[in-house]
């Protein structure tokens, strides 16, 4: 019963994983006029702005499409031709017009035009019939069966995509691979971005070395410095890498006063655990603001969060967010919250990963009160349908499973138990744009 009781009053200060998420996003919101960071713009040929953020409002210079249009191969026509009158339809053909083409032709009642699909409709057409539902006949005319068609079909308006002086794409969206090709059909040769943000990486632990140093007895490889890396990188921004510091309150003070002064967010990994060697919440305190450090998930529950000012005359603060030491758990924790953070404090908007549901193929044990981020693979079973299972060992130290997976089963707060058949929500970690 004692033990108990105190799980539970060690539990009672934890945050849940959405009440940190919300805690992150309401301290930037808050202070970010006090943070370091003062977002600028710059401008960059069309070609180079894949990936990053968009700085202002980009307005369409034309209608698109430029002019009504043919939107099938077909022939165009009044669509008053069609009276109810008439079971099939008999047009004389005067001439074709194909996309690119800019001779007008006068298209009386009884007559149209064959056209192809994006060729400009004559002023007096307002109907396309496609090609596959027509006779053509040896005196010039073709027929088709009323009904197949209905009058205005197949014909695309001028500006009925995006119509001149509207907002083609907005502020803060990451420009993806169709938004450069959304520009590029508008004719927009450059765009104003955000400058990258700086993040200052470093890891912290006496049982670290460098993968360039020889691994001495009782030493581990820090690789954490290189998942982080690039999965900043892959964001856009700037990496400045600190290195490894030794589990020291005066290495790592200076090592976090240095990164405050050059980078606008500090990452660090290990060191934020209850154990003796775990200086990094002590150094927050002394430096700056914990905002929080304990985490109801798994992996990943001694996480925290804050800022550090480490010079009173100093007007801004820098973001600080210190991971756990377990390579798992470091990758974990950026993407589920460092992630958004970055990307909000770039100037990104929505920029929350989609939860897909599918069933599970397998029982996965869970405990109620904590989220989990299980590393999955989603695979076809052998009916065609799209499944979960777990990479296998789950434990935080394991960057094996992170490498085979690709996505995460997302196990709810309240969520107990997971039965071969259930539903469960993944995070996929690769989208095709």
């Amino acid at each position: 019963m004692e033990t108990k009781k105190a799980n539970q009053e060690f539990q009672s200060d934890f945050l849940s994983v959405s009440e940190a998420r919300q805690a992150i996003a309401d301290l930037i919101a808050s202070s970010y006029e006090s943070m370091a960071i003062h977002l600028r713009k710059e401008t960059l040929p069309l070609h180079q702005c894949l990936g990053r953020i968009l700085a202002v409002d980009v307005l369409s210079p034309i209608d698109v499409p430029a002019h009504d249009n043919s939107a099938m191969d077909g022939y165009a026509f009044d669509g008053r031709e069609l009276r109810d009158d008439r079971q099939n339809i008999e047009l004389t053909v005067i001439g074709t017009l194909h996309a690119g083409e800019t001779e007008s032709l006068n298209v009386k009642p009884g007559q149209c035009i064959k056209i192809m699909t994006g060729a400009l409709m004559p002023a007096t057409c307002n109907t396309v019939v496609p090609q596959e539902f027509t006779k053509t006949h040896s005196n010039g005319l073709v027929s088709f069966s009323n009904g197949v068609v209905r009058a205005g079909e197949n014909r695309r308006l001028r500006g009925e995509d995006l119509q001149s002086g509207k907002a083609a794409i907005s502020q803060g969206r990451i420009l993806r691979p169709a938004d450069i090709g959304l520009m590029a059909s508008l004719g927009i040769r450059e765009l104003d971005v955000y400058q990258r943000i700086k993040v200052a990486i470093l890891s912290s632990g006496n049982e670290l070395c460098d993968i360039h140093e020889s691994l001495a007895p009782g030493k581990i490889y820090d690789s954490n410095r290189y998942s982080l890396r690039v999965c900043i990188e892959r964001l856009g921004m700037e990496v400045m890498d600190c290195g490894i510091v030794r589990d020291n309150p005066d290495d790592l003070r200076k090592a976090f006063i240095t990164a405050a002064q050059m980078a606008d967010v500090i990452i660090s990994s290990g060191g934020v655990s209850v154990g003796e060697a775990d200086f990094t919440k002590q150094m927050m305190e002394e430096l700056g603001e914990v905002g929080f450090w304990k985490i109801a998930m798994r992996p990943g529950r001694p996480m925290a969060f804050g800022s550090l000012k480490p010079d009173s005359n100093r007007p801004t603060s820098t973001v600080f967010f210190g991971l756990p030491g377990n390579p798992v758990a470091v990758m974990v924790t950026f993407y589920q919250f460092v992630r958004n953070a970055l990307l909000q404090l770039n100037g990104a908007k929505q920029v929350e990963i989609p939860l897909i549901p599918v069933r599970s193929a397998q029982g996965i044990r869970k405990k109620s009160g904590r989220t989990e981020f299980q590393r999955g693979i989603v695979f076809q079973d052998p009916e065609g349908q799209w499944v979960v299972k777990t990479t296998g060992s789950q434990g935080a130290g394991i960057l094996r499973s992170m490498s085979e997976a690709n996505c995460f089963i997302v196990l709810h707060h309240d969520q107990g138990n997971v039965e071969p058949g259930d539903w469960v929500d993944v995070e996929i970690f690769d989208g095709l744009l």
